[in-house]
């Protein structure tokens, strides 16, 4: 019983930690400038987050090469509007916490 109790707390933490992290992401798209270019649900000149979500659920590795991309910027994935970087202007953190996000759609 003690075991499932814990089970239950753990997994509530967890849900608690992804509504916060979704939370904290928005507006850090927001402040960050991802919103002029990109939406939750669909494309403006970069694709939709929830269409980046898609194309990379069930690949974890992406997260790192997504978090450089955004960073570094780049092009060729998804049309030929480049992506411009976004280091240092806006802080690696950040970025990670917005790629998170994104791929949890």
């Amino acid at each position: 019983m003690k075991a499932l109790i814990m089970t239950i707390a753990a997994a509530g933490v967890l849900v608690m930690a992804g509504q916060a992290a979704a939370e904290d992401a928005m507006p850090l798209a927001q402040k960050s400038g991802c919103l002029a270019c990109h939406s939750v649900d669909h494309k403006i000149l970069g694709p939709a987050y929830k269409d980046v979500a898609a194309k990379y659920k069930g690949k974890p590795e992406m997260e790192a090469k997504l978090v450089e991309k955004v960073c570094k910027g780049g092009s060729g994935v998804w049309g030929p509007i480049p992506m411009p970087a976004n280091c240092p202007q806006v802080k690696t953190e950040d970025i990670k916490t917005i790629v998170h996000w994104v791929l949890s759609l």
